[in-house]
């Protein structure tokens, strides 16, 4: 539970290390407006605007194409549904997705972001640092000394686990009746915990390098592949078409990237290193990524995608289709979490490089405000769920072999998953100022870990009275445990955030949420068409939220209607 820097030495300049402008463009002092904090008084702004209209548009492109993947997750979700529906078949496919599920939050998602982009912002400060110096590239000799190795590792992984598809299957999912599809699909899948991993690395290293359009573009490769093979092959393999297009879809996910990547990254010479200590070049200039940085990460994202391990495990005691049930009502509900994470997603790079150049005042203004936002975009989105989640499963998912019954159960779910809206989206915004710095910190997988026993416990106590009902509570009391945890430690430990203030700023837009979803359940059943219901809900619930915000003094609330205001005269 011990962390090993505190204080001052957590975001003190890494001994060697000049203090430089990082590159472009130049993290300074940021300016007032939706993305940035306030430019303290007496500081030079000549640089500020740059960086926040650069890092608006990146967001606005993050946006643009996070909404474009989750349309066609949706789609994909669809697909599944309609030919599988919620049966022995589908839960199959979810327990064999656990797999992919489990890479993406480890390899791209969460841990080789945590790890790899404060290593590529410390080594674009050094480069920056040295200038036109003699002597090695610090970015080459990380790649050199890195990539390798993590192909070799990822690749024996994926061989153990299509090895081990029928073990796999048994400790997720031991209640299943004939597993015998699960492991064939888990085995089809298998090949995520290398291509994932691959993934991960080259969206890690674009982003340090403010790249983001290739990273936010991978999932939507990635959807368009299995959509593509459950169309084109469902007829013939049934589900496994869907577990066929997860890999292939992975493959995607690379290409994408790729021609940036090569383009941003100097590539040394390729060499498969011994597995010993790195040579002496390599050493001086590439920034440590030992076990003792490694393990932390890996323990964290683990524990945080152990939650879904926890709940499939619960459900698989359940009748047919229960899996299937929860899968929809998640990837729905979370809808608005992801969105809200596209900002810290952006700002994170940011974040590293001042932790880097060791200015822990700018890296506290980006914290706070980051929160605050991803704060306001998910409970904004949670009040929509919480007012029109039938509705919203209605229109997306009621055809074909799922039914009325299916909808009524999923949205129920839907509803309670929603109430830990803002704790996933607080653990995902609060993990990353943790490991911004490059330093071993052990408490993010404490309070992950702290959480995943909360959400155990409560599971099996909930679980026989509640069905799904129950699983979901205990997600949502689990994971709110954990972002209290992380809010509470990270002021003392990482950036000395105000978390007093920060907690009173989210308790009123939790209030404004609250208001609106309520409005909004009572207002859906006036309309009956689903359609036109859900449309009118889109209108009264952020109506309802911004003005309850208003009431209950929201500064961003506040501030984001003074910014739209203020925008609109301009353009008059």
């Amino acid at each position: 539970m011990s962390d090993t820097g505190t204080g001052t030495e957590t975001g003190a300049r890494p001994a060697g290390v000049a203090a430089a402008p990082p590159l472009l463009p130049a993290p300074g002092p940021e300016p007032e407006g939706l993305l940035s904090p306030g430019v303290p008084p007496g500081t030079s702004s000549g640089e500020a605007p740059r960086l926040g209209s650069f890092l608006a548009r990146a967001a606005a492109g993050t946006a643009v194409l996070t909404v474009v993947a989750a349309v066609l997750g949706l789609v994909r979700d669809q697909a599944i549904a309609r030919y599988f529906g919620a049966s022995d078949a589908s839960d199959a496919f979810l327990i064999a997705w656990t797999v992919p599920e489990m890479a993406a939050t480890l390899l791209i998602e969460d841990g080789m972001a945590l790890l790899l982009v404060p290593a590529f912002s410390l080594a674009l400060t050094r480069r920056a640092a040295a200038g036109e110096a003699p002597g090695s590239d610090p970015v080459r000799d990380l790649v050199a000394t890195t990539l390798p190795r993590l192909f070799l590792l990822l690749a024996g992984g994926a061989a153990l686990l299509i090895a081990g598809a029928p073990w796999v299957v048994g400790v997720l999912a031991p209640g299943l009746a004939d597993p015998r599809l699960a492991v064939d699909c888990t085995r089809l899948t298998s090949v995520t915990v290398l291509t994932f991993g691959i993934t991960g690395y080259f969206s890690a290293a674009l982003r340090a390098h403010r790249s983001f359009l290739p990273p936010a573009g991978v999932y939507v490769a990635y959807n368009l592949g299995i959509i593509g093979m459950t169309l084109a092959l469902h007829a013939v393999w049934g589900v496994r078409a869907a577990a066929v297009g997860v890999a292939v879809g992975s493959v995607l996910m690379i290409l994408t990237q790729l021609p940036m990547f090569l383009r941003l990254v100097p590539l040394a010479r390729p060499r498969l290193p011994r597995f010993g200590r790195p040579g002496r070049r390599a050493a001086r200039t590439a920034p440590p990524l030992g076990f003792a940085v490694l393990a932390p990460v890996v323990l964290f994202v683990v524990s945080r995608q152990s939650q879904v391990l926890v709940e499939r495990f619960l459900a698989s005691t359940l009748p047919a289709g229960a899996i299937s049930h929860l899968n929809y009502a998640q990837k729905v509900a979370q809808m608005p979490m992801v969105l809200s994470l596209m900002i810290c997603t952006v700002t994170f790079p940011v974040v590293a490089q001042a932790m880097a150049a060791g200015d822990r005042e700018k890296a506290r203004l980006r914290v706070e405000r980051d929160l605050g936002l991803a704060g306001t975009v998910v409970l904004l989105g949670t009040a929509v769920v919480l007012g029109y989640a039938p509705q919203i499963i209605e229109v997306l998912f009621q055809r074909g072999a799922f039914d009325a019954a299916d909808t009524a159960s999923t949205a129920q779910v839907m509803r309670v998953y929603a109430l830990g809206l803002l704790g996933h989206c607080l653990v995902g915004a609060l993990s990353r100022p943790f490991f911004s710095s490059g330093r071993p910190t052990w408490f993010p997988a404490f309070a992950m870990g702290t959480g995943l026993l909360v959400t155990m416990g409560a599971g099996y106590a909930l679980t026989y009275r509640f069905g799904v009902d129950g699983i979901a509570t205990a997600n949502a009391i689990g994971i709110s445990t954990t972002a209290l945890l992380l809010l509470m430690g990270l002021g003392t430990r990482v950036v000395p955030i105000r978390t007093r203030a920060v907690a009173l700023s989210l308790g009123r837009l939790t209030g404004a949420s609250l208001v609106a979803g309520v409005t909004g359940w009572a207002c859906a059943p006036l309309v009956p068409d689903p359609v036109l219901s859900l449309a009118a809900g889109c209108l009264l619930v952020p109506c309802a939220f911004f003005l309850t915000g208003l009431a209950l003094r929201s500064p961003e609330v506040v501030s984001l209607l003074a910014l739209t205001r203020r925008r609109f005269l301009d353009g008059r």
